[in-house]
């Protein structure tokens, strides 16, 4: 979703980092090849996540919502030596594809897949993290919040993809829309959690910065 006006979405995009080649080129064959690639987070927002994470230097990221791992070579961009990212994603189909690109990106040894449900999943990660993106089903957001907060260092940082929603978070709400509500009601948690300072930035569909006191 793009709330700006194109000419100045074009003039931002003119004027920011290059996206690197290999991730046109996943982002080529993830066009060709696999379902919904819209899901991608695309170049603009793959330079901010590269840059938040360049300025953190994590040594642990937690990431939910791999796709085909586009956003995860881009948060690597950004780690502490020896570092690492513990990426989650449901779908084993693309398991293959996503490590064929973490290898080639130079990254591959520090990227650590993990296949299955989030929920079972994060549990069981004895890892306190710098830099979580949350990037996954929108009706878990809250879950996963409640989830990774304890696993949050003090100073790390939680970033939500979507949490505009195409704009639907300020339409009249439908009921039988269980995403926009999740959204809506992940958003006044964020908001309303005082272990947290954060900030909703307009970028694409709406990403927010969340900071752990």
């Amino acid at each position: 979703m793009y709330f700006l006006p194109e000419a100045l979405d074009n003039y931002i995009v003119a004027h920011s980092e290059q996206e690197p080649e290999l991730l046109q080129q996943l982002t080529r064959e993830t066009y060709q090849k696999v379902l919904q690639p819209i899901m991608l987070s695309g170049p603009y927002q793959g330079r901010v996540l590269s840059m938040i994470s360049k300025l953190i230097k994590p040594k642990f990221i937690l990431e939910l919502g791999t796709f085909t791992g586009y956003s995860t070579i881009c948060l690597a961009e950004g780690l502490a030596e020896n570092g690492r990212v513990h990426t989650v994603d449901v779908n084993e189909e693309l398991v293959d594809f996503q490590r064929k690109y973490f290898d080639k990106s130079g990254f591959g040894q520090q990227i650590i897949q993990h296949t299955g449900n989030a929920l079972n999943i994060i549990p069981k990660l004895d890892i306190n993290f710098d830099l979580v993106f949350i990037d996954a089903d929108k009706p878990n957001y809250s879950n996963y919040f409640h989830l990774i907060i304890d696993k949050l260092n003090s100073g790390g940082i939680i970033l939500s993809d979507n949490v505009l929603w195409h704009g639907k978070v300020i339409e009249p709400l439908d009921e039988k829309d269980k995403s926009t509500k999740a959204v809506l009601d992940y958003n006044t948690l964020l908001k309303s959690d005082d272990r947290i300072e954060t900030v909703l930035l307009p970028i694409r569909d709406g990403l927010t910065i969340s900071r752990k006191k």
